[in-house]
């Protein structure tokens, strides 16, 4: 690990080589690459300390948080770069548990190429990784509670040594919505958001408080209200036998994770409830000292929408689909890339090919799953290529950043959060 130290001092590009031998040929060097890099000033942070001061007072910004399910290394250099421009620091890359899977992105990994794009581009300031939606499955659950709250557990038992200090509890799935009250449909939900909180806390390495999120309405449901909002609070803190619980809360306001695909494999305009958004920070901060509220599902949004969630004092926007639609419909993608992809699809997947489902939208719902069965085939992309595609997503990370007020958070974020 020491002559991995003196490599990568020596000539920083080395690192383009060794995470792609880490990922692709030997991927016992992902820890090794992942303690040198420490060793050289980069590594994972929790964003707690910042979330803390958001729920004092709204700061004027809302986080981004990126998941990259397709040539991460690539994207995330480009997310820096824009970053180091507009001297901005808040912001958060995070993978969900079931893209874990699809993009074939393991926890280890997938820090430790976010964290190889921090230092290819002098990246000077706390790096963020998050895990999105720890979800429970529904029908797991309730077929056997133990087996799927393990399943969470290993889980976070992988994240947390890989870096991963900002975690994202989705028990959301387990709402009973027929339950007479509110407590009673938020239940299973509070309690195992409550119980998994604590087995976070009891992981976490010295001096590292976890930033910690909990759900109340899965996405793509009926949107969230204030009722629901408190019933989950008052249980969860009931509940939570600890000191830190959560410091923040998703909500459902009118997305669905993907948008809303129409029959040409178009995305419909989404009626974002903005006013849900804001009254429910609102409830968030002033009610129960979280950072606020959290807004998942928005990449697809049209760009003249994105200054709106500062406005309405939304703590965190999760983005996804969006940057995977704007490499797979880039002009420079090659065709025939394309097309190898979605003929896999439509071979491979044709069980998710659902009755009434045109060919457009099965390739659109299905699509982000070409990411992992093509990993290598999207690294080895040629150069050429992946600098049209990249040098445009900078315009796009551009716009996002500036319109969510994340410029000029860089020194805001370096006094926050102690390096």
């Amino acid at each position: 690990m020491g002559n991995l130290v003196e490599v990568l001092k020596k000539d920083p590009a080395q690192i383009d080589s060794l995470i792609y031998k880490a990922v692709f040929e030997d991927n016992s060097l992902l820890k090794d690459l992942q303690e040198a890099l420490k060793e050289l000033g980069y590594k994972g942070y929790s964003i707690y300390p910042l979330y803390k001061k958001f729920s004092e007072k709204f700061l004027g910004f809302t986080v981004p948080a990126m998941n990259l399910r397709g040539m991460t290394y690539d994207v995330a250099r480009t997310v820096f770069r824009v970053a180091k421009r507009l001297n901005a620091g808040a912001l958060i890359f995070e993978i969900a548990k079931s893209e874990m899977g699809y993009t074939k992105q393991p926890p280890l990994e997938y820090a430790t190429v976010i964290l190889a794009a921090a230092f290819r581009e002098n990246f000077n300031a706390p790096v963020f990784i998050q895990g999105d939606h720890f979800q429970l499955n529904r029908k797991s659950f309730f077929a056997n509670p133990e087996k799927e709250k393990e399943n969470i557990k290993k889980l976070i038992k992988e994240a947390i040594p890989a870096q991963f200090y900002n975690i994202d509890i989705d028990a959301s799935t387990l709402v009973i919505i027929e339950k007479e009250t509110l407590d009673e449909q938020q239940k299973y939900n509070y309690e195992v958001t409550a119980e998994l909180a604590e087995f976070v806390r009891s992981l976490e390495p010295e001096g590292v408080t976890v930033n910690l999120g909990g759900e109340i309405g899965e996405i793509g449901g009926h949107n969230s209200t204030p009722e629901e909002l408190r019933a989950f609070m008052n249980g969860f803190n009931k509940t939570f036998k600890g000191e830190v619980g959560i410091s923040k809360i998703s909500i459902q306001t009118g997305t669905a994770h993907g948008g809303v695909v129409l029959p040409d494999g178009k995305v419909a305009t989404v009626k974002l409830d903005f006013n849900t958004l804001k009254t429910l920070s609102k409830i968030a901060r002033e009610e129960f000292g979280l950072a606020g509220a959290v807004q998942h599902g928005a990449s697809t949004l049209p760009e003249d929408y994105f200054h709106l969630f500062p406005e309405c004092e939304c703590v965190e926007v999760h983005l996804a689909t969006g940057f995977q639609n704007f490499i797979y419909d880039h002009p420079a993608f090659p065709s025939d890339f394309r097309e190898k992809i979605y003929n896999y699809l439509k071979t491979n997947l044709k069980n998710e090919w659902k009755e009434g489902m045109t060919e457009a939208q099965f390739i659109y719902k299905t699509r982000k799953k070409g990411f992992g069965i093509f990993k290598k085939e999207w690294w080895d992309l040629p150069l050429e290529v992946k600098e049209k595609i990249l040098s445009d997503m900078e315009g796009l990370f551009e716009k996002i950043f500036k319109a969510l007020n994340i410029p000029n958070t860089l020194d805001l974020m370096k006094n926050v959060i102690k390096t």
